[in-house]
């Protein structure tokens, strides 16, 4: 397995030298026309609620690497504040944002209903994985070129293998009082899709026992990988794979557990804005994040690769070998709401 921490930024930053700035002749034509125009507006600014800030800036950099005279402008947020501070620009009149990546479904469809999304086919996107062409919008108004994975994990040293969970309801039992980890629907939209899919599964008295067990919520799906990292909690709960073990390849005493009743998956968009006022470079972007460059840096953080052409990530658990949990986008877009509600009277946060 890949040591990340200072060692996976250099790997990152390997990669970016070993191929250098792309010039004019390596470009392929559609990517050098858009490059063009794109060096005249300089820059494209990313609301990033996808990705860990590690990777979300290591990605920037190879953008900027491969396409130089434009700077990618990394906004690092959860999900949710990047959509609220996206609502809050809109209200106000101001573009800022060009590119908008979340892990809510929602969102992507909330702004097409509004008209506020840039219609736009990456020509790089017809090399995705076929499920991953099919969870973009067929209007082509916002596109997946990331999904989350969110398992279990727990704290080796203080969970055995034996007395681990194996599957969710596993998390309702009294000896985990005080012990549990998660985020918050609010802040976090694969928390959101989690509880939508638990809902679905056992009703929302699930929810009203977990809450008995008193589980520290944060906000980002990531925040119960540091809470176990510091010793602070036992068992993360729907935790995301590559941040899990991207901590676990720096020497942290964590274990993915993939639950027997299903891992949830969540494939999540990316648009651009109609108002982007960088709409070239937006379009650039995109082409960047569906093609091989990106999938590369990205698995450097234990990423899904999502492109036949670029290997899994080192130490990763084929999909197809686990029961998974795909909520539909109708699911999403409605169920989220509500769970966000039914969240804040049953945990009182």
């Amino acid at each position: 397995m890949t040591h990340i921490g200072r060692r996976g930024l250099l790997a990152a930053a390997a990669i970016i030298a070993a191929k250098g700035p792309a010039s004019a002749q390596t470009l392929p034509e559609h990517e050098r026309a858009l490059h063009e125009a794109a060096r005249r507006e300089g820059e494209i600014t990313w609301y990033a609620g996808q990705l860990a800030a590690e990777p979300a800036e290591a990605v920037g950099r190879a953008f900027t690497a491969r396409y130089p005279g434009v700077r990618a402008n990394v906004v690092r947020s959860t999900s949710q504040v990047a959509f609220q501070r996206l609502s809050q620009d809109m209200r106000a009149g101001i573009a800022q944002c060009d590119v908008l990546s979340s892990t809510d479904y929602g969102h992507a469809t909330f702004l097409k209903r509004q008209g506020a999304l840039m219609e736009y086919r990456p020509r790089n996107a017809e090399q995705l994985l076929e499920f991953v062409r099919k969870a973009g919008d067929p209007d082509g108004f916002f596109h997946v070129f990331y999904i989350g994975v969110h398992p279990m994990a727990c704290h080796k040293i203080k969970v055995s293998a034996e007395a681990a969970p194996q599957n969710w309801q596993d998390l309702l039992d009294p000896k985990w009082r005080s012990q549990l980890a998660v985020g918050h629907p609010s802040y976090s939209g694969a928390i959101g899709a989690w509880a939508v899919a638990m809902r679905k599964l056992y009703g929302w008295d699930y929810f009203v026992a977990l809450e008995k067990n008193k589980p520290q919520i944060g906000r980002s799906s990531i925040d119960p990988v540091t809470a176990l990292n510091a010793g602070e909690r036992s068992i993360g709960i729907a935790v995301p794979t590559a941040s899990t073990l991207l901590s676990m390849a720096r020497g942290n005493p964590l274990e993915l557990i993939y639950p027997k009743d299903g891992t949830v998956v969540v494939p999540s968009p990316s648009s651009i804005q109609k108002n982007a006022p960088h709409p070239n470079a937006a379009k650039l972007f995109m082409e960047f994040a569906t093609g091989p460059e990106y999938f590369r840096v990205t698995r450097e953080f234990y990423n899904e690769s999502l492109r036949p052409d670029v290997p899994p990530p080192d130490g990763a658990v084929p999909l197809e070998s686990v029961p998974i949990l795909v909520p539909t986008p109708q699911e999403l877009e409605t169920g989220v709401a509500e769970v966000k509600e039914q969240w804040r009277d049953t945990f009182g946060i």
